[in-house]
């Protein structure tokens, strides 16, 4: 049983990204519901910054510096429009972090 609020929680879908098919929850219909709605992440307070070089490529670890959670990395992913860490998360980008 997922617990509540997990993202997995939300359900997956059929993608094909680069000419791999993977399952997400990130578009799912209950995923949409819960953005669409009163997102708890809405409350959060952002900094504007930029990614350092070790950083690059990996939210895991932007998410546990920023929120103590590296399992939280799908926050840095969705408050920035990131759907593909290797083009969009290099050294020097701009990226919103949560405090």
């Amino acid at each position: 049983m997922l617990s509540k609020g997990t993202r997995e929680s939300y359900g997956y879908i059929e993608i094909e990204h680069k000419g791999v098919k993977m399952r997400t929850s990130v578009g799912s219909p209950q995923y949409e519901d819960f953005f669409a709605g009163q997102s708890s992440l809405r409350n959060f307070s952002y900094a504007n910054g930029n990614i350092p070089v070790g950083y690059e490529n990996r939210p895991d670890l932007i998410a546990n510096l920023f929120l103590e959670s590296p399992v939280s990395w799908w926050i840095i992913c969705e408050r920035n429009a990131i759907f593909d860490v290797f083009e969009q998360l290099k050294p020097g980008d701009a990226i919103r972090l949560p405090l």
